[in-house]
């Protein structure tokens, strides 16, 4: 299986949006991105910047009380006809078993498919995927990218809320591309 990773070191929150929107232009129907990171690390503001690479409609939030959200492509925007975005939190989902019974098969075909903490949990729906893991210094976030932390960390989802206190803070942007899909190689990042 080809398998490639790529880590890219941005600053600031804006700069984590603007790689992203350049990843999020080479993007089609069909992809898989799995997310991961510590709570604050930037997996939503990343979202954000595929988003709008993509050319969707509706503000991209962090999904903490929503388990799935589709935002569909923009006709008069960036790309259109593009694919829609389907954003996916999958924290409180324990299981592969449990994410199916969110349906994404129904969509996985026809749209980008964005799971944050996806990992061991979605590989299954689709043969490729990008897997992209996102590392931002933070003093009172959990250890360790795609750390488990408690309910109550969760439920406020503090770390993505706090985002914007230092947007200069550096983040490191491990990109690893797996199965037919990235055989090239990466994308284009700059």
């Amino acid at each position: 299986m080809s398998r490639w990773t790529v880590t890219v070191t941005v600053d600031g929150r804006g700069r984590t949006q603007a790689l992203a929107e350049r990843l999020g232009g080479q993007l089609r129907a069909g992809d898989l991105l799995v997310l991961t990171g510590e709570l604050g690390a930037g997996k939503t503001t990343f979202a954000q910047g595929l988003g709008r690479g993509l050319g969707v409609r509706g503000g991209i939030i962090s999904p903490t009380f929503v388990l799935v959200r589709r935002h569909p492509n923009v006709q008069d925007g960036p790309r259109p006809g593009g694919p829609d975005l389907v954003h996916v939190d999958a924290y409180r989902l324990g299981s592969a078993a449990e994410v199916d019974d969110v349906d994404l098969e129904d969509t996985v075909d026809t749209a980008v498919t964005v799971v944050e903490w996806g990992t061991g949990k979605v590989e299954h729906l689709a043969e490729s995927r990008l897997e992209i893991v996102l590392e931002r210094a933070l003093g009172a976030a959990p250890r360790g990218a795609g750390a488990a932390c408690g309910p109550a960390e969760a439920a406020g989802d503090a770390g993505e809320q706090d985002e914007d206190r230092d947007d200069d803070e550096p983040r490191r942007i491990t990109l690893t591309g797996i199965g037919p899909r990235w055989a090239d190689g990466p994308p284009r990042l700059d």
